[in-house]
């Protein structure tokens, strides 16, 4: 954990009609906050815009920036915090919010921090100045942010168990990503397929015009990468964008597990959450006219990247991944498929900039976190690392741009829901799920209910 150290800065005094005293001079006490952060996928190039910009109304303020890989994060992190050594700002995903909310420190209604000013006409003086501001309250987060980051951001906070809960803002995203449609446009060309499907019901067109088999009845050619668990690359949360799309109701009003269970609104004979397993897993049915996708491919990446599926699912985060595998492969994203006539629904996965509550430079730490996700300053970090806003004041601009525009027209409309404490196991009941529909069963009340149950263990300790 970074201290908060004090040192001795020696504060210049100019003057001009230098010769009456000799110039002048005189030191003052200056607090040097030093703030570690902790972040995952970015390089610290992405950030040193912001950082140098800050640092330039705050020079006193030392940042140490440090990234670490996905897989050993979490660990990593949990045992920092368990030592008394984590970061004062980490990046959490927004389906873990809840889990981390004992480690996190809310957003305050103020704070304090010291800058530099220059004062005096004659007499000019570089002095030390304490400035206390309001923060960003959750109406102001609200107006500024896409609405699904209120949804993850602002948690109930209770200081002690005999006042009431009030609500708090827990991070500040700095982008937003959404799952949207990459496709293969020589693929699409020799298919005769001259526009992207928008509807599911055009994509299960197009993925039967697409789709190609050998004379042995194997797949030559996919359509697209998906209906299996082990080998679709973020499988759960296509599962869940389905479902959402077919208006299940993830979690119920009171915060529970809901996904297994009817809607008393749906019409008869409807079953929000298995009938959109049962659509995702008719992609890999060799009896089903759609069946273009089997445990046979290696991977849905690497089936893009060779050319041997039209469609894969993913993220903005893939576009690198892509051109670096695979730098001749004719390839443009689009938005994700909507059911015709249901509701208007995407699938959110983006991190959010929070504050640890062992450091002692809360202020700061909160004071840099708002400056960085501030419009005027995001910017540069967004066109660096090459990702969706989270900002509705920024959407209009990345609309136009080729690669970022389909996921930024996706998060006014993008949702999510917590995972609960085990996102693992939350993964691995909607990959088990996927298996059992796929090879058949004739219980598939039993098996939702089963899949359910299981998450619904991961919300609470």
């Amino acid at each position: 954990m970074r201290r908060l150290s004090i040192i001795l800065l020696l504060v210049l005094l100019t003057t001009t009609g230098a010769g009456c005293f000799g110039g002048g001079s005189s030191s003052t006490v200056v607090a040097t906050p030093q703030i570690e952060i902790w972040r995952v996928f970015d390089d610290g190039d992405t950030f040193d815009a912001i950082i140098d910009s800050y640092r330039a109304i705050h020079p006193n303020v030392k940042i140490e920036y440090r990234k670490l890989r996905f897989d050993e994060y979490e660990d990593e992190l949990i045992r920092a915090f368990a030592e008394g050594r984590g970061p004062d700002i980490f990046s959490v995903h927004n389906t873990w919010l809840p889990a981390y909310q004992d480690l996190m420190e809310p957003m305050p209604s103020s704070i304090t921090v010291t800058q530099y000013e220059t004062q005096g006409t004659l007499r000019k003086e570089t002095v030390v100045v304490e400035v206390e501001s309001k923060t960003m309250t959750t109406s102001q987060l609200k107006s500024a942010f896409v609405e699904q980051v209120a949804r993850d951001v602002i948690m109930e906070y209770k200081l002690d168990k005999k006042t009431d809960p009030v609500e708090k803002i827990y991070g500040l995203p700095l982008a937003m990503d959404t799952l949207a449609l990459f496709y293969n446009k020589d693929l699409l060309n020799a298919a005769g397929i001259p526009t992207t499907p928008t509807s599911w019901s055009e994509f299960q067109d197009d993925v039967v015009k697409l789709t190609d088999f050998d004379g042995d009845g194997e797949i030559r050619q996919s359509g697209a990468a998906i209906g299996t668990s082990g080998n679709v690359e973020r499988a759960p949360d296509i599962l869940s964008l389905l479902m959402m799309q077919n208006g299940t109701q993830m979690i119920d009003e009171r915060g529970r597990i809901a996904f297994a269970a009817v809607p008393k609104d749906a019409p008869k004979g409807v079953y929000p959450g298995y009938d959109a397993v049962s659509f995702y897993t008719d992609f890999s049915n060799p009896t089903k006219e759609v069946y273009t996708w089997n445990d046979n491919f290696d991977g849905s990446f690497e089936a893009f990247t060779n050319g041997e599926t039209a469609f894969f699912l993913g993220y903005s985060y893939h576009i690198p991944l892509i051109r670096t595998a695979s730098p001749k492969l004719n390839f443009a994203v689009a938005p994700v498929p909507q059911i015709t006539g249901g509701k208007q629904a995407n699938f959110a996965n983006y991190w959010v900039e929070g504050v640890s509550n062992q450091t002692d430079v809360s202020d700061w730490a909160w004071d840099f976190i708002q400056f960085a996700a501030d419009e005027d300053n995001v910017g540069s970090y967004l066109q660096e690392a090459q990702k969706p806003t989270a900002l509705r004041s920024l959407i209009a601009d990345q609309l136009d741009d080729e690669w970022l525009g389909p996921f930024a027209e996706q998060t006014l409309t993008a949702e999510s829901w917590y995972h609960g404490y085990d996102v693992g196991a939350m993964e691995n009941a909607f990959n088990d799920l996927i298996d059992i529909i796929a090879a058949g069963t004739d219980d598939p009340d039993n098996e939702m209910t089963k899949a359910a149950n299981i998450v619904a263990d991961t919300y609470s300790k």
